[in-house]
């Protein structure tokens, strides 16, 4: 069942009316077959009560001569006529001469030997077991047999002697209104189960329209929500994204609705905050200049020294507010790249520039993203692993759902309860980080938070020779996503 509900809403939705509608017949036919089956063997009855009143008065109106050729000609492939000089009153006896007749050819011809086997091989229980306790003269239903002339029944076969209508198999003999003679009738006809397998083909036909329309219906629906779901995933990964098409049923439409209204609140608030990070930030720098003035007219020198150094640490943090308010607002266009080619190109930057670096994969992966915002990310991670840890070692791995950049270092690590906290803006290890490399803290916050709009994350994690940054890329290709929802 979690595997059905885990399905497409066009899947649940065909699967759940191919079952109704099975139901819903399966229900039915059990009501009507047994109605069908009676339905169709009174047809066959009735038939045969009118033929034996046809050819007995066709006798009865004939030279006797002629009966022969009259019973010979109204013989069928399932039904014998012939005539007895007296009334026929053991019933097993006359079981017995009626099969007999039955399973003889009553012509040369292929079609006639073929039926002939056949009532053989259907009816041979039947033919074999013939005695007295299951074969009895049954009289006759007024309201089938409503002519005043004599006649008696008996079934053929032995499953409900005394039921002729649920017989496959009958028999029949009335009187002449001559010299005493009688005209018998023997009808036999294997019951062929085709109810079910007439039903089982318009069934499965039925499911087959009702599953497309079903498809064709359900497309409809789930068409924008694809749309919408590949919005929101482009959404989450920090690219522009278009205004969903308000269109359709009044269900999909207000969704859609609902969803450009949270768009466009998300981008106001990301804009509202970067704007007041950056008036902040701008804003400061006037009393922080005018705080240094003031400090280079203190006369103790120790004072004005620690003074310069508080000030000194307001401006980076300063200039590290507006960096990092800059990059929240900067709209770069999100596009396809050579991931290992960016991380190489880092990688050789950093070495000219006499960080311990070392990148070595072959691989080529092409990548969407945002490629100057991922290179500030890994660059910044890569400055901490050599600042902090002596050297950086970069590898590049591709996993089923995503791609794995993983940063080492030969440093102290650090300890495993701060493993989130030093993602927090400002935060400062004091004993595991240098205190001298004036660093703010806000690098490792930016980090995570490009990578985190690239739909990723990162996670820092200790092992035996230092620290190793696992930076997880989701493995999307938003073009082919977006094809697929339109």
């Amino acid at each position: 069942m979690k595997r059905f509900w885990d399905m497409s809403i066009a899947t649940q939705f065909v699967c759940l009316a191919i079952v109704a509608l099975i139901v819903s017949q399966a229900i039915g036919l059990l009501f009507s077959r047994d109605e069908r089956d009676k339905a169709i063997r009174a047809a066959y009855r009735e038939e045969l009560l009118s033929q034996a009143e046809t050819v007995a008065r066709l006798i009865e109106a004939t030279p006797p001569s002629l009966a022969g050729d009259i019973l010979h000609t109204n013989n069928t492939l399932n039904s014998r006529f012939w005539v007895s000089e007296g009334e026929p009153t053991d019933a097993a006896a006359w079981r017995r001469d009626a099969w007999s007749r039955l399973v003889q050819p009553f012509s040369s011809t292929e079609s006639a030997v073929t039926v002939a086997k056949s009532l053989e091989a259907a009816f041979h229980e039947d033919i074999k077991k013939i005695t007295p306790a299951n074969s009895v003269w049954i009289a006759p239903n007024k309201e089938e047999w409503k002519s005043p002339r004599i006649v008696k029944f008996v079934c053929l076969d032995s499953t409900k002697p005394d039921k002729i209508e649920k017989a496959n198999a009958i028999g029949m003999s009335l009187k002449l209104d001559d010299d005493g003679r009688w005209l018998n009738i023997a009808f036999a006809k294997p019951w062929k189960e085709q109810f079910w397998t007439f039903h089982v083909w318009s069934v499965a036909v039925t499911a087959a329209l009702l599953a497309i329309l079903l498809m064709i219906a359900t497309r409809g629906i789930t068409r924008p929500m694809r749309r919408m779901a590949a919005a929101a995933e482009a959404l989450g990964r920090g690219e522009t994204v278009t205004l969903l098409p308000e269109t359709g049923p009044y269900d999909v439409r207000h969704t859609a609705q609902a969803f450009n209204r949270m768009q466009e609140r998300l981008q106001r608030f990301i804009a509202d905050r970067t704007r007041l990070l950056a008036a902040i930030g701008h804003d400061l720098r006037t009393p922080i200049t005018s705080l240094r003035l003031r400090a280079e007219f203190v006369n103790d020198d120790e004072m004005r020294e620690k003074m310069l150094a508080t000030i000194d640490e307001m401006q980076k943090m300063t200039e590290a507010t507006l960096s990092f308010a800059r990059e929240d607002s900067a709209a770069e266009e999100t596009r396809s790249v050579d991931l290992t080619a960016l991380i190489q190109s880092l990688s050789d930057d950093l070495a000219d520039m006499g960080h311990d670096v070392t990148f070595n994969n072959g691989l080529k992966i092409s990548y969407r993203c945002r490629p100057d915002s991922l290179r500030r990310a890994l660059r910044n991670l890569v400055e901490n692993a050599t600042r902090y840890g002596k050297r950086a070692r970069i590898s590049v791995a591709t996993q089923s759902d995503g791609i794995d950049i993983v940063i080492e270092d030969d440093g102290p690590g650090i300890p495993a309860n701060m493993a989130e906290q030093v993602f927090m803006p400002f935060f400062r290890l004091e004993d595991s980080r240098n205190q001298e490399t004036g660093g703010v803290g806000l690098g490792l916050s930016i980090a995570r938070n490009i990578i985190r709009n690239h739909g990723g994350d990162i996670r820092l994690v200790n092992h035996e020779g230092g620290l190793r940054a696992i930076v997880t890329l989701p493995l999307i290709d938003m073009r082919a996503h977006l094809r697929d929802a339109a």
